[in-house]
């Protein structure tokens, strides 16, 4: 077994704050002194009445016992002034540290070691797009964005520092002379750019087969990221295959002209990965596992002859959780007020992303088209090459405020296509050579390294670079009314383009694919392209007219788990999700509504609980078929009789789990290491694909000398139960898996500091857990890393259109943002059993629920 990699997105801000140990002393004296006053003086009121300059009416807000905001108002503008008050007072730190990152100005607050995280992200240039965005709204949509700014900013007119949340007192003791600005409608607008980043799909896949690609021939490329088995597994619009069989293990090579890669090229592209491993995981660490469950039934199939819908949503943990529950009502129904939609958000943006209003549901999933390529650039100077000529680079100059430091200033260099984004500038990256002749290199004709004089570098073209209609999209699905509404809401929805599952009170279900997908010159996007030649780059848009949609089908239920959306119609990827939770799902709705069976509520989300390891499963036979003894046969025998369930309680579990990393670092130990398996659905699929291999040359492991399936096998076994022990004693019935599994819950900013005492302030847990990557429970984990979770379920919801009261949700963590409020993390341990809360809509089950209201007054009213 090889030592452990290292975790390469987890930000630390360490040479900034080692100054700030001073901070526990400060705030232990604060905390046994009166009344914790440090850390409670940023708690909100919750809970008499406010004068707020800035509303028109009265706004109430009620929380039920959980703290969740649900806000009534007459208008809407003082619905979501309102929301943007509220947002501030449970999540202000949250919002401000999110749009620090959204701009490039981290640095400003953590000093001279995000310079270079602030470079890339300037370079992406996600604020400049979202101004753009900006200046695209009709009015109507400006209003709710500058509404929300606007109570935002009343909270932010009322307190200061420590006041806000306790992270500034903490950022005070190095950062003294920082205040936060005044919010702006780009501010919120730039949040979707985030939440497009990381949600881009395959450019992480793209990157590592142009890696690959340098080291193994095509055919073995290919078989490390397979297709999609669309024989085997169930596709969104048509659901599970008419007769699963196995999936394919024939291999179909990558196209040896698919991509000019070779070691010339290599150096660009590792800088490149290198600096996308650098970013902070605002929605989680990219691979297989950051996805998403949503499924819609019938009322053909439920017990109440309504639909029933559930989501939840598979990203990074954090703490507090990505999302905010938070209901936004209208007192009545008039011209002037238009909204009644209850679901989950994101702080520092207007509106419901997933949730339901009065008469329809949605969920989402990453749909995960491929909305990114990468163009290998030929430059000179300050000049690229196309067809034969040079042109000149677009150019421009970024200021970098450094907290403590003096500015830095970096160039960002475009070509047509977009930036470029493999170097900085000031890197000596890139393959230099004497004497370029850029007659030499007709359009595309060599495919190989720069010739002489030119410096090789990678551009990227990504559909959330351009302005789009997203934040429209927000107020239109949350105001839709039947189908047709939402279809057109979601045709709005572009960027990052997602699975849109669908139910209304008049009894339909349905699926959209929506988004802004690219129609490609040459290529599939499965490896980056020459950008010398105008034969590859887009030539538009896949209209919304043609992409998947489904109403009302007639097996009664709808699936979407990132897997495959159709074999037919337009081309959205290569790499979809694999199919094995999607497959799971399906499996189980029809198991119980065979026979006349229907689902209740409380079936949707036992759905969601579901720890069956497909890749467990596989092997299983194969391990029970060995010649083993000694510590390998041990473990073989603790494995016999497994059903392949991964609660947190199994020893099974746990020992699989250590074998499986083994395993992988065995037989791909070698690859290098941005390539190298975090454990997921491909990784089941290339080795499940290898069992029925046994002489393939990937069983082998050099190092150890030995060779063969049985003997790689035997071998793993052998070393996992002495990892085991070492981990979880002697005895395997003491072992379990939620020992090794373990979640913690970090703040993005401090919880990631490296420092004990001030990681301690803002984080939560361990929490022991379950399930496992490509599960329907997908508490994932990286087994490049270790075991603990590394994405988990964010939130978990059930609609029930037959009795909106009676629909369920949870968070993974609370509805505060403050560390050591009573919300902080209340919600964790109902998470982390796989149980929910009550989730009341209509305006008497909100009354009935609250325990506090707070009114909102106008100034002098």
């Amino acid at each position: 077994m090889g030592t452990d990699a290292p975790r390469t997105r987890r930000h630390r801000w360490g040479q900034f704050l080692v100054g700030m140990l001073v901070t526990v002393l400060v705030l232990g004296v604060a905390a046994v002194g009166a009344g914790w006053w440090t850390v409670h003086r940023a708690f909100p009121t919750t809970t008499g009445r406010i004068e707020v300059p800035g509303l028109a009416g009265a706004v109430t807000v009620y929380r039920d016992d959980a703290g969740i905001p649900q806000l009534v108002a007459e208008t809407d503008h003082d619905l979501f002034f309102a929301q943007g008050y509220v947002h501030a007072q449970d999540r202000f730190w949250e919002m401000d540290f999110r749009r620090h990152v959204t701009a490039g100005r981290l640095a400003e607050l953590f000093g001279a070691s995000q310079v270079a995280t602030d470079t890339f992200v300037r370079t992406l240039d996600w604020r400049g797009v979202a101004e753009a965005e900006w200046e695209l709204l009709d009015q109507p949509t400006r209003a709710f964005y500058e509404a929300y700014a606007a109570g935002v900013n009343a909270y932010l007119a009322e307190r200061s520092g420590a006041e806000l949340s306790l992270e500034y007192a903490v950022l005070a003791l190095q950062n003294p002379g920082y205040e936060p600005e005044s919010w702006t409608p780009v501010d919120s607008i730039a949040w979707l750019k985030a939440m497009a980043w990381d949600l881009r799909s395959n450019l992480g896949d793209e990157i590592d087969r142009a890696l690959l690609s340098a080291e193994l021939p095509p055919e073995e490329v290919q078989r490390l990221h397979p297709d999609f088995p669309f024989s085997a597994m169930p596709t969104i619009v048509d659901g599970l295959a008419a007769a699963a069989a196995p999936a394919s293990t024939e291999v179909t090579p990558l196209s040896t002209e698919a991509s000019p890669i070779d070691p010339g090229h290599l150096e660009a592209i590792a800088a490149l990965a290198d600096r996308v491993d650098a970013l902070p995981e605002l929605l989680g660490p990219e691979g297989g596992d950051l996805g998403s469950n949503s499924w819609v039934v019938s009322g053909a199939l439920t017990e109440s002859g309504m639909p029933l819908l559930a989501n939840d949503p598979h990203l990074g943990p954090a703490m507090p959780s990505i999302w905010v529950q938070m209901g936004l009502h209208c007192a009545e129904p008039t011209p002037e007020c238009t909204f009644d939609v209850a679901g989950y958000g994101f702080s520092g943006l207007p509106g419901i992303i997933i949730g339901h209003n009065s008469t329809i549901a949605w969920g989402l999933t990453n749909l995960g088209p491929d909305v990114a390529d990468l163009y290998l650039e030929r430059i000179v100077d300050e000049s690229y090459e196309l067809d034969g000529t040079l042109r000149p680079l677009t150019v421009r100059e970024e200021v970098i405020e450094v907290a403590g430091g003096d500015p830095v200033t970096v160039q960002v260099r475009s070509t047509d296509r977009g930036p470029i984004v493999s170097l900085d500038p000031e890197s000596d990256y890139g393959r230099i050579a004497q004497g370029y002749d850029p007659s030499v290199a007709a359009a595309g004709a060599d495919g190989g390294a720069a010739p002489g004089g030119a410096e090789l570098e990678v551009s990227l073209q990504w559909t959330a670079l351009t302005p789009g209609t997203t934040p429209s999209a927000i107020f239109a699905m949350n105001r839709a009314s039947d189908w047709a509404t939402f279809q057109d809401a979601a045709d709005l929805f572009d960027v990052p383009a997602q699975n849109l599952v669908y139910a209304d009170v008049a009894g339909n279900i349905g699926y959209q694919a929506p988004g802004a997908i690219p129609v490609r010159k040459a290529g599939d996007g499965t490896l980056p392209m020459p950008g010398w030649t105008s034969t590859t780059g887009w030539t538009g848009m896949v209209p919304f007219e043609e992409l998947p949609s489904v109403l009302n089908p007639a097996r009664g239920y709808i699936v979407t788990a990132n897997n495959a959306v159709d074999d037919a119609g337009p081309t959205l990827t290569r790499d979809w999700d694999l199919g094995y939770r999607a497959d799971a799902l399906e499996r189980r709705i029809l198991e119980l509504t065979a026979d006349g069976g229907t689902l209740t509520a409380d079936d949707m989300s036992d759905l969601q609980l579901g720890t069956h390891d497909a890749n467990a499963q596989a092997f299983l036979p194969v391990i029970a078929s060995l010649d083993l003894d000694g510590d390998a046969k041990r473990g073989a025998d603790l494995l016999e009789g497994w059903d392949a369930r991964t609660g947190p309680d199994s020893a099974e579990a746990a020992y699989f789990a250590v074998f499986w990393r083994t395993l992988l670092d065995r037989m791909f130990g070698g690859l290098p290491d941005s390539t190298r398996p975090e454990g997921g659905d491909r990784w089941f699929a290339v080795v499940g694909s290898l069992l029925a291999e046994p002489d393939a040359a990937w069983w082998s492991d050099d190092e150890a000398g030995v060779t063969g399936r049985d003997a790689v096998i035997a071998a793993s076994l052998e070393d996992a139960w002495s990892e085991a022990s070492d981990r979880l004693g002697d005895d395997p019935a003491d072992w379990r898996w939620g020992l090794l599994h373990t979640l913690t819950l970090e703040n993005a900013s401090f919880g990631r500091s490296g420092i004990g005492p001030i990681e301690w302030l803002f984080n939560r847990g361990p929490y022991e857990t379950g399930g496992g990557s490509a599960i329907v429970n997908a508490v994932g984990w990286d087994a490049r890393i270790g075991y603990e979770a590394d994405w988990v379920p964010s939130m978990r919801m059930v609609v029930d259109l037959d009795d909106l009261d009676a629909s369920t949700w949870v968070n993974l963590t609370g509805a505060s943002g403050h560390a050591f409020h009573p919300h902080y993390a209340d919600q964790t341990p109902l998470w982390q059993r796989g149980e929910s809360r009550p989730w009341p809509f209509t305006t008497e089950a909100v009354r009935d629920a609250a325990e506090d209201a707070l009114v909102l007054r106008p100034a002098g009213g």
